[in-house]
């Protein structure tokens, strides 16, 4: 049905308004649409704006006032109304009784206009952190294993990308640094250089967008030379109190830069109690803590290894990083990161652990993430350079699912094309 807006007069020819359409299921801002101005008359003194989809159709009337309808309809006479109208099906069909169903849940589907007002989830660009790749180059690089994402310089290529990033609704971002390799060391104490890499990027982003919300990753590995999260004694085993030394270190450091949420991935036990400790005692007690609560060893963080050069020299992460077969696990994990003082909790890899998502979101009343990663990015990426998949419609869909199970925000590198999407538009 058209709607109406009266405008002074002026020398308006057309007017943009927004729609409240879903895409695929979704309830995203959609593009500007452009709807006809009708003028009035000089002598009259307002512009009518007529907001329809519908196209302009001659109705046939019998003529008569609204008091000679009335009476007409006290009489009893009514006008003819439209035929019926019931589509049949194709030739063939076989003709029967209808089932006796009392309930029939097509019925809530039967238009886009009932699916939109039972639809239970939705995506907005508030929801999405985007992770960013940084490193001391002034160029941006490529990263091959993940089309779309690059290793941005510091001093523009970041700024540029948050402000891609912010025109399309998206607010939040994690940083991660590619550490040169003469920086790394097996203690990581590069990690807490208040004028390293990450500081800096920290100082430059808030001086130049003060509002955005700023995540940092707590973890020694892209300083680490042995490239694990932590410190490895000669035998192999890697250090837990020694690395949560360090690992407080690093949340100040970042903190001091003006870091807003820091977020250690690391899995070291009893890191959050002891990062709540030290922020406190600096005075940070406004910054945030957000735990990888259940971070699995998991073959999806291929992509994301390259991007930092960040794989380890031996062995693998799976006497910290949980077991991909183990659920309740993650319960264990809750409870202890709660006690200790998270603010968020974490899950990751995000499609792939649904259910942990949703274990999670039904055991704790702290906001759930969820963090899509770079091995599901680029299967997604893949699938939709080689045509056998719709790449937006996987995309938004993998995003829809991780909300559906529970998670408040998700990091994820589709952060901005998602984002672009839901504002009727495609990512540049």
């Amino acid at each position: 049905m058209a709607s109406t807006i009266s405008f002074s007069p002026g020398n308006v020819q057309l007017a943009r308004i927004i729609d409240d359409h879903s895409y695929a299921g979704l309830r995203p801002l959609t593009a500007p649409r452009y709807v006809s101005i009708a003028r009035r008359p000089k002598s009259h003194s307002s512009t009518v704006i007529r907001a329809s989809n519908e196209n302009e159709t001659s109705v046939k009337t019998s003529g008569l006032s609204i008091e000679e309808c009335e009476a007409a309809a006290v009489a009893g006479k009514f006008p003819d109304p439209p035929p019926l109208y019931r589509p049949t099906g194709p030739k063939g069909t076989p003709v029967i009784q209808p089932l006796e169903l009392t309930k029939r849940p097509r019925r809530n589907r039967k238009s886009p206009a009932l699916r939109a007002a039972f639809q239970e989830t939705y995506l907005s660009p508030a929801n999405f952190v985007l992770p960013l790749f940084i490193h001391e180059g002034e160029e941006d690089v490529p990263i091959g294993a993940m089309p779309g994402c690059f290793r941005l310089g510091w001093r523009h290529g970041l700024l540029e990308e948050v402000y891609k990033a912010r025109d399309v609704g998206v607010n939040s971002f994690v940083l991660f640094p590619k550490i040169p390799d003469a920086l790394k060391s097996q203690a990581g104490d590069e990690a807490f250089n208040d004028n390293g890499l990450v500081p800096r990027a920290i100082r430059i982003l808030k001086d130049k967008y003060p509002d955005i919300v700023i995540y940092t990753d707590v973890a020694l590995d892209p300083y680490n030379s042995d490239g694990h999260d932590g410190i490895v004694r000669e035998d192999g085993v890697i250090m837990n109190d020694e690395t949560v030394h360090q690992l407080c270190k690093q949340a100040v450091s970042q903190a001091r830069a003006g870091a807003d949420v820091v977020s250690p991935s690391d899995m070291m036990d009893g890191r959050i109690g002891a990062i709540r400790a030290a922020l406190d005692a600096e005075g940070f007690q406004d910054v945030s803590i957000m735990s990888y609560t259940a971070k699995y060893a998991s073959a999806f963080y291929g992509p994301f290894r390259e991007a930092l050069d960040s794989n380890p020299r031996f062995g693998d992460k799976k006497t910290y990083q949980m077991n991909p077969a183990n659920y309740r696990e993650a319960l264990v994990e809750t409870e202890a990161d709660e006690s200790e003082g998270a603010d968020i909790l974490l899950v990751k890899p995000a499609l792939p652990y649904l259910d942990v998502i949703r274990l999670l979101r039904d055991n704790s009343a702290l906001p759930i993430a969820a963090y899509q990663v770079s091995g599901e990015y680029s299967m997604i990426k893949a699938g939709g350079v080689l045509k056998m998949i719709d790449e937006e419609k996987v995309m938004m869909e993998s995003l829809l699912c991780i909300r559906r199970a529970g998670a408040d925000i998700i990091l994820s590198y589709f952060a901005r094309q998602a984002a672009s999407v839901l504002c009727g538009m495609r990512s540049k």
